[in-house]
């Protein structure tokens, strides 16, 4: 991988990756702004803004967005997440520049027309329902309210139909308005693409980009503690998990392979013992997920009700023991997955323009793929047994979700993590 980067007069950078073979063109923009730069009245505007963006510009009506790109084959669509939201188009070679053309229309003349805004509420509290219907997805929400109690960071990226329901079409112009400047935005592009010419494509398109007027984020604060919530379900739904490391800490990648050491595939500790040896879950992995300033590291299982009593002090078990008992054998295994994972996702190119495009945000340049690869190979059982030792100091965040009468009490919870 051997990305190209040039900076435009306005701020906006252009990054490429030219993949020699390739008959297809994915491209987007990266804004570095999500769910945890709303105020608390407007949860829900980043991603209610992604949505809208497809709904008409000053030139083109939705209908005529999704007929152009579907015209040539292509397809565009976009998410939103705590940190980032992402617009993003895949075409055939020949059609990048009326990718980039869409992408910039969608960007800087989006008209928010008030029917439009009007359908699309609608849509994402369906959205938001549907989710509410998907206690795995559900479980998550709570677990990160619990974690960042009252701050942005904690709060839903779907936003809560209530508060959906209200944000006005001046919101969420002024949102864009407000966040979407050129110096906080990413043009990235990988597959059969020319650098030069995405440039000059990128000069001419994006030229009505406003300066940022932004707050900054407010800082997570990492909480934790214990939210249970009573349903009549199927099964418990539990995520366990505590303070994890930012995209930029020394114990990033020291973090990943004891994820994947502890709950990362089917040889993993998790799998082994709690799922194969005692067939107390159907779904059981552990997850470290970082942001900015900072992270968590956790563990979700999905149990039955009775099961749920044997699982917990087991699952406890299998964390307090990790730091001490880990072998060269599970690091290494764990290192190979982790770059078996990367180097197999780099074969698309989709998951190369995100990639470059996420590097340039989270650390201002891309990371090559040798880079990648060294400083996951420097990780050694050392270091992962320090990190899970740091890891699992930190306080605990738990939270269930189900018929959740036989899960035992945080503070039993906490006495089997001091074990």
């Amino acid at each position: 991988m051997s990305a190209r980067i040039t900076t435009l007069k306005n701020g906006l950078r252009v990054v490429s990756d030219t993949m020699p073979g390739v008959e297809t063109a994915s491209l987007g923009v990266w804004v570095d702004v999500g769910t945890r730069h709303e105020p608390a009245e407007i949860n829900g505007v980043a991603h209610l803004l992604e949505h809208m963006a497809f709904k008409g510009t000053e030139r083109r009506s939705a209908r005529q967005i999704a007929e152009e790109i579907e015209n040539v084959g292509g397809h565009l669509n976009a998410y939103t997440s705590r940190e980032h939201t992402a617009f993003y188009a895949k075409v055939l070679k020949q059609d990048a520049a009326l990718g980039i053309d869409i992408l910039a229309d969608i960007l800087q003349h989006s008209t928010f027309e008030p029917d439009e805004l009007e359908r699309e509420r609608t849509v994402i509290i369906q959205e938001i329902g549907q989710a509410q219907d998907t206690p795995d997805d559900v479980i998550f929400d709570r677990f990160q309210e619990r974690a960042y109690p009252g701050q942005a960071m904690g709060r839903p990226v779907l936003g809560e139909a209530e508060i959906i329901r209200t944000i006005g079409r001046d919101a969420v112009a002024g949102y864009m308005n407000r966040h979407y400047s050129a110096d906080r935005m990413v043009l990235s592009a990988a597959g059969a693409v020319d650098h030069g010419r995405l440039v000059e494509l990128a000069e001419r398109a994006f030229v009505a980009l406003p300066p940022y007027q932004g707050a900054p984020a407010e800082p997570a604060r990492y909480a934790g503690g214990d939210l249970r919530d009573e349903k009549d379900l199927e099964q418990v739904h539990l995520v366990l998990g505590f303070p994890g490391v930012s995209y930029t800490d020394e114990d990033y990648y020291a973090a990943s392979t004891l994820s994947t050491v502890l709950g990362g595939g089917m040889s993993s500790r998790l799998f082994q013992e709690i799922r194969e040896k005692r067939g107390l879950v159907y779904t059981v992995y552990s997850f470290a997920s970082s942001y900015a300033d900072g992270g968590v590291f956790g563990v979700y299982a999905g149990t039955g009700e009775d099961e749920v009593e044997e699982l917990m002090p087991v699952l406890c078990d299998e964390i307090v023991k990790a730091a001490d008992t880990m072998t060269e054998a599970e690091v290494a295994r764990a290192r190979a997955q982790l770059k078996a994972s990367i180097l197999m996702g780099l074969e698309s190119t989709s998951a190369r323009c995100e990639h470059v495009a996420s590097q340039l945000l989270i650390y201002g340049r891309p990371i090559d793929t040798p880079e990648l690869v060294r400083k996951i190979d420097e990780v050694d059982l050392a270091a992962v047994g320090r990190v899970a030792r740091r890891l699992f100091s930190g306080a605990p965040t738990f939270t269930a979700l189900g018929p959740i009468g036989k899960v035992e009490s945080f503070d039993r919870i906490l006495d089997r993590l001091k074990a």
